[in-house]
């Protein structure tokens, strides 16, 4: 497919450089953070700032992208995270901790606009019979910048210091521009709207409530939107545990939080490729029991994470939790371009992306608090068991009937890729 389309071919392109620069960008900020201040309520300030800033910015993302040209749009935000990436060279000294607060808020202000963007042309640049594997690759890309972007960051800030990640994440911001600036297809990425004609005037909070009461009317889509919601309650505080761990539990510095980072994207990486390959054959009813085992798994695993007292056995249970993760991402996503109308599609990923975001805010303010009181190893045992407690509402849904097989939306049910039930 790489070969063959040249339109995702850019995107992919794109999408590698950019993101191994973002998890320089993190590894750089979550350390110096902790270097300036000593204090893990500092990184969950950070992250609270961006998960406020996507919560606020998924709304309007979500309306813009049902509304204008997609592809403008994606290289307008790169645009300007490239220069508030750059940015973060002023936030480098000693006492301007409030500094990496206001950019990384602004950093994730404008990123929902590109990466629910990016899902919205999915079905546009890959034919039917590609999307299953666009969509796997894609999440394997992102997943193995993880991992290649965490070890080589916190590497190169160990060994070269903030100034060269900063630089680094603003150029890969300027290359991905680029890349989509190159993309074409006949009818353009203006989505054409049912529901909308040109006289009328743009109306955001209305337009957002018609999306999530699309929403509301198919279960599935639904639900799948509040399994984000249920991971993140102990997903968001995952998010500071791995700077804790890596600096403070471990005593491993950049390099230590780089580790642990590069590992959760190597399950997500192998997580992916499985998904990937039972995705082809996994009936409908099979995708959800999958969705129940992998989120006990994920749970499970993430508890022996935060309680071993090795450093290698605790990146071998990161993996693992994070495998189970990649595999009901890759089935999750799979079941929302195939089911998602594309007049409502930037609104449906922008809602579940501001959703898990909001809720990780509240998960990371909490672990930030606690890790005043408790042992980040406490936290991250209720974090564990938070995220798979997700299996069991998913179940009882499943269990209750509530969770039908919606209409084909976003592809030609004629040319869906799948063997057996007409599902995945």
């Amino acid at each position: 497919m790489l070969r063959s389309n040249r339109n995702y071919r850019f995107t992919w392109i794109g999408q590698v450089v950019s993101e191994v620069g973002d998890h320089f960008n993190n590894i750089a900020v979550f350390s110096l953070a902790l270097a300036n201040t000593g204090s893990g309520l500092a990184v969950a300030g950070i992250l609270l700032a961006r998960g406020a800033a996507v919560m606020f910015a998924g709304p309007v993302a979500g309306v813009l992208l049902d509304r204008l040209d997609r592809r403008r749009i994606m290289i307008l935000s790169d645009l300007i995270r490239a220069v508030v990436a750059l940015a973060f060279i002023f936030a480098i000294p000693p006492g301007r901790t409030g500094l990496l607060f206001l950019l990384s808020g602004m950093l994730m202000f404008a990123s929902p606009f590109f990466t629910s963007g990016r899902a919205s042309i999915l079905p546009d640049i890959a034919s039917s019979s590609q999307l299953h594997t666009a969509n796997s690759l894609t999440q394997l890309t992102q997943w193995t910048a993880v991992t290649v972007g965490s070890f080589l960051g916190g590497s190169v800030v160990a060994s070269f210091g903030y100034q060269v990640a900063f630089v680094f994440n603003a150029l890969s911001f300027a290359f991905s521009a680029a890349c989509i600036s190159r993309l074409r297809v006949a009818e353009g990425f203006r989505p054409q709207r049912k529901d909308l004609s040109e006289d009328k005037v743009l109306r955001p909070w209305p337009e957002y409530i018609a999306g999530v009461r699309y929403m509301r009317a198919a279960p599935l889509i639904l639900g799948i939107g509040l399994i984000a919601v249920g991971w993140s309650t102990g997903g968001g505080a995952a998010q500071i545990l791995f700077s804790l761990f890596g600096e403070n539990v471990f005593h491993r510095g950049p390099a230590g939080i780089g580790m642990i980072w590069g590992c959760a994207g190597v399950g997500l990486i192998a997580g992916g490729i499985l998904g990937h390959r039972i995705g082809r054959e996994l009936g409908f009813e099979a995708y959800k029991l999958t969705v129940s085992i992998v989120y006990v798994i994920h749970g499970g695993a993430y508890v022996l994470f935060s309680l071993t007292p090795a450093f290698g056995w605790a990146l071998f249970f990161i993996s693992i939790s994070r495998a189970a993760v990649g595999v009901s991402s890759v089935l999750n996503f799979a079941q929302l371009l195939r089911h998602v109308s594309n007049e409502y599609r930037g609104r449906v990923f922008a809602t579940i992306e501001s959703w898990t975001w909001m809720t990780m805010m509240i998960s990371m303010a909490l672990a930030g608090a606690g890790s005043q009181i408790v042992s980040p190893r406490t936290i991250g045992a209720v974090a564990g068991c938070l995220s798979a407690s997700t299996a069991f509402f998913w179940g009882w849904a499943n269990w209750r009937g509530k969770l039908p097989e919606p209409a084909l939306a976003g592809v030609d049910p004629e040319e869906v890729e799948v063997h057996g039930d007409p599902i995945v």
